[in-house]
């Protein structure tokens, strides 16, 4: 018998062998909706097929990771592959073992199959776990082919699910299995470098950027004065990333963009970074975070996982109106408020086309609502945003990319409510301890948790109209403390 709390899961149980007795295997959707899954503790295999990042693989890893599990692979890695961009740039070290592994094969192309570090062929045995070192993932192909060059390049490299492994290859895949349950996990690389350098990663041609021109300007002028030698670049300037000792993105960020990439090639150089690739990971999807604060008893409106077999039964939890949101929305977009049944069945189906699951939370109306950013585990500023007119967001997007916002005021920490303030302070601990703003509606004495967001606006004569200057020195005192953390680790 393996051990109790490892968990596997796979996408349906009818993919698992009826024959491999002794393990602890569960579906998708039990995992989804079986409370004893989200008590801490478990050693989850995610074996479900990834597909995207809004697929049920990638969900089963994010929530596995709300819950405080230990999993394989984490959403971080299944996203790494889903990027040729961020996975190419790790496998420049593995081009003489590739064709060494490979110099025997004599067709123009090659797929190498990749079981818990393990191919059913020895002879690329060494080639196989220096891949699984690199991208901690059960189960995925390399596509190799030979350019005119004379050498092998890797086309693709993609994770893959238990219902994709030949049945010629179960035999072995199930030896894989119970060698890997008795081995420890692996851990991912670590890198240092050093440095008083910090760039500032922006579009001046975003529409709603987290931060305007005017606070960019305060942000280079409060870093200079600190000694720091800030300088702001653009997506195209990727490849001098690594003459930086500090990253801050202010372009609103997404796993899907650039951003991703800056943020993932910076933590994996040591650089100080804000925000970091889990930082956006986390907060870029509004199931984890749903799933997140449940697990930690904040309170939220009322929520659940929607997906195609239970609308009906979401409508009966809920009632009506019900806010409706893509896992991965931002700036309001996304977000739908339905009335009825026919409008919820209308608008997730339209949505579950993208998405694998939504989520929806009962509507809250309020005047306003509560925003407190964090840095550090500790409040910067709060502020509050104001509907706009005749609208129920403070946002109002309208046809042709045109929108309209409410309006805003900013107040002392020590002025807002304390309740407010602490569960914002809860709230974002969970995330970690970058640059976050907690959205929050109160109805009377009682307080909910919106979503936490790791990009969180700060712009001139907004955010920054009760402390001025001061905060923008703070964020970039911050990473200088983190830039010689790096300098002076002991």
């Amino acid at each position: 018998m393996k051990p109790a709390r490892h968990l596997i899961i796979v996408d349906h149980l009818k993919d698992w062998s009826p024959d491999w007795t002794g393990y602890n295997v569960v579906s998708a959707e039990e995992f989804f909706i079986n409370d004893a899954y989200t008590v801490s503790g478990y050693k989850i295999i995610n074996l479900c097929r990834p597909g995207h990042n809004l697929s049920t693989g990638y969900f089963i890893s994010l929530l596995a990771e709300a819950r405080r599990h230990r999993v394989m692979a984490t959403a971080g890695t299944l996203h790494n592959l889903s990027s040729k961009r961020i996975y190419t740039e790790e496998l420049d070290d593995l081009n003489a073992l590739i064709q060494k592994s490979l110099a025997r094969i004599t067709q123009e192309s090659f797929t190498l199959s990749v079981y818990f570090g393990r191919n059913l062929a020895e002879r690329h045995k060494r080639l196989s776990q220096q891949l699984f070192s690199l991208f901690p993932c059960p189960l995925f192909r390399v596509e190799f082919r030979f350019r005119r060059g004379g050498e092998w390049e890797i086309q693709s490299l993609k994770p893959i699910g238990l219902s994709e492994v030949p049945a010629n290859h179960l035999d072995y895949l199930r030896g894989a299995i119970d060698r890997f349950l008795n081995k420890r996990w692996i851990a991912g690389r670590s890198r240092n470098s050093s440095g008083y350098d910090l760039a500032i990663l922006h579009d001046p041609k975003e529409k709603h950027p987290p931060s305007d021109s005017g606070a960019l300007r305060r942000f280079v002028r409060a870093g200079r004065a600190l000694g720091l030698n800030v300088e702001l670049i653009g997506r195209t300037e990727y490849p001098r990333l690594l003459e930086f000792d500090a990253l801050f993105i202010r372009e609103t960020t997404s796993m899907t963009n650039h951003t991703y990439r800056f943020a993932a090639k910076a933590q994996r150089e040591g650089m100080a970074v804000i925000d970091d690739p889990d930082s956006i990971r986390h907060c870029c999807n509004k199931v984890y975070l749903h799933e997140l604060l449940r697990k930690n008893r904040i309170r939220t409106p009322r929520t659940a996982v929607l997906y195609a077999k239970n609308i009906e039964q979401v409508a009966e939890t809920l009632g009506f109106p019900i806010v409706v949101k893509v896992p991965d929305s931002a700036f309001s977009l996304g977000v739908f408020k339905v009335d009825n049944l026919k409008d919820l069945h209308r608008t997730a189906q339209r949505l579950l086309k993208s998405s694998d699951l939504l989520l929806a939370q009962e509507f809250l109306p309020t005047e306003f609502d509560w925003r407190v950013g964090l840095l550090n585990g500790e409040p910067l500023f709060v502020c509050r945003y104001y509907m706009t007119k005749e609208h129920w967001q403070i946002y109002n997007h309208a046809k042709g990319g045109r929108f309209e916002e409410g309006n805003f005021d900013a107040l002392a920490v020590k002025n807002a409510p304390p309740e407010v303030v602490k569960t914002a302070v809860a709230a974002a601990g969970l995330i970690g301890r970058g640059l976050y703003g907690v959205d929050l509606k109160q109805r009377g004495k009682a307080i909910y948790v919106i979503e936490v967001n790791d990009n969180p606006n700060i712009d001139a004569g907004v955010e920054d109209s009760f402390l001025g200057d001061e905060l923008y020195t703070r964020i970039m005192h911050a990473f200088l403390n983190r830039i010689e953390k790096t300098k002076h680790p002991h």
